[in-house]
């Protein structure tokens, strides 16, 4: 399989090269040349989660992995359980949070670290991961790297706009991973990543890679849950997807999978106060604007790097991603309400990312009256948003026991501003 920049303007690479370029040359995202359709009868098969994963993500992988050395990777990357809580008839949460930093960003993190590990074996030069956060990816990339040979991590994330358990788990392991805390916002951070890898004199001289959803390794694995979803809850008929989307890298994973053969009604693209998705959807145009703070602060970008891909996929006809994915803005009130709604009704706490998807899910019934059967992706586990939630319920929430280690840990961040020649000084200085 061969990987294109979606600004077509650089030579077509492996997986491997994706894998540890990231970007491509010309500032284009990768694309897979091909999506394999599997077929359903491949869905429907008893597998296991990692023999799913295999099946799924080898034929993206097949030139650069064996059959059995990606399955070595799948079966230590996915060791932890998903669950499916159902609301009611038609409605369920697919909790994606029971990895080791309670997110769904477990998935891709684990799946890069153990992939980009095995290629690395009996190499002689570090690779140096930079990725930007605006919460969850950090902790995961950093607890799936963490004291892994011959990889250095560095994280930028926006002071001040993160939750404090987020800010917790990225800066407190040390060993390999850096965290710096960047004075902007989630998009300065995601810029200067970018600007790093445009670079050519410190690409030169660093061997960097990236762990954000620009890179497309981190889009294979996230496109494995929707497949299991499907298999677990819909009954072999199709299934309305609620996504809370901030940079769409998750939602991209769910059009990977359905464009291989996963049947699906509707993808919901529901996002906070940040809202250039829906605008896009309404009117064929992206508006570039600042990053919005709100209680969903993952959500928090600007102008989302998987729009590139997204507009790939459907030939920049906004047209025909209407018929796709539909998507609406909600605002922090909305998802407060949210929040406590569906402690009333089921008894079942949610965080601020999850309540938004919940209200997509909502939005998209009362306006087209579907019956079809929902899932709404889960991104975190509540108890990393216990600052924000408990305001709102009333009540104090219970911390699993890796949250309460993490937040008696102390705090170890380098501050910095938010210019790319801060950061290039930086990196040179460390290599």
């Amino acid at each position: 399989m061969r990987f294109y920049s979606t600004k077509g303007n650089s030579i077509s690479v492996g997986f491997k090269d994706a894998l540890f370029h990231g970007l491509a040359p010309d500032g284009g995202l990768y694309m897979p040349e091909t999506i394999p359709h599997l077929g359903i009868d491949f869905f429907k098969s008893d597998l296991s989660y990692p023999e799913l994963a295999v099946g799924m993500i080898h034929p993206f992988t097949k030139d650069d992995l064996t059959h059995a050395q990606l399955t070595d990777i799948c079966e230590l990357a996915f060791d932890f359980p998903l669950g499916i809580k159902e609301l009611n008839k038609t409605d369920s949460v697919l909790e994606l949070f029971h990895g080791p930093t309670l997110a769904f960003k477990d998935f891709a993190a684990r799946f890069m670290a153990r992939t980009m590990s095995y290629f690395l074996e009996n190499k002689d030069n570090e690779l140096t991961i930079l990725v930007a956060t605006s919460g969850d990816t950090g902790s995961a990339v950093a607890n799936g790297f963490f004291n892994v040979e011959g990889i250095n991590v560095i994280i930028l994330y926006p002071s001040n706009r993160v939750s404090t358990i987020q800010e917790k788990q990225l800066t407190t392991l040390g060993g390999n991973i850096t965290a710096l805390e960047i004075d902007g916002s989630f998009d300065d951070c995601q810029r200067m990543v970018k600007a790093a890898f445009q670079d050519h004199d410190l690409r030169h001289r660093l061997f960097l890679s990236s762990a954000n959803s620009i890179n497309m390794a981190r889009l294979l694995p996230q496109s494995v849950y929707y497949a299991w979803a499907w298999k677990q809850y819909a009954n072999n008929e199709t299934v309305i997807f609620s996504v809370p989307s901030g940079n769409f890298g998750n939602l991209t994973g769910g059009l990977l999978a359905n464009r291989m053969g996963v049947p699906v009604e509707k993808f919901i693209a529901a996002t906070n106060a940040n809202d250039t998705f829906p605008h896009f959807i309404s009117s064929g145009t992206i508006q570039h604007q600042d990053a919005v703070q709100t209680i969903s602060n993952a959500m928090d970008v600007g102008v989302p790097s998987n729009l590139d891909r997204i507009q790939n996929l459907f030939h920049d006809d906004v047209n025909q991603v209407k018929v796709d994915i539909a998507s609406w803005s909600f605002s922090d009130k909305d998802t407060k309400e949210s929040i406590q709604n569906i402690k009333n009704e089921f008894g079942y706490l949610i965080e601020p990312h999850t309540a938004v998807g919940v209200l997509g899910l909502n939005k998209y019934r009362n306006e087209t009256n579907s019956k079809t059967k929902g899932v709404v992706l889960s991104t975190a586990h509540p108890g990393k948003f216990a600052d924000v939630i408990e305001p709102i319920i009333g009540n104090k929430t219970a911390l699993p026991d890796s949250l309460q280690i993490a937040m008696k840990k102390e705090k170890n961040s380098i501050k910095m501003p938010n210019q790319f020649s801060d950061l290039k000084e930086y990196l040179l200085q460390s290599d």
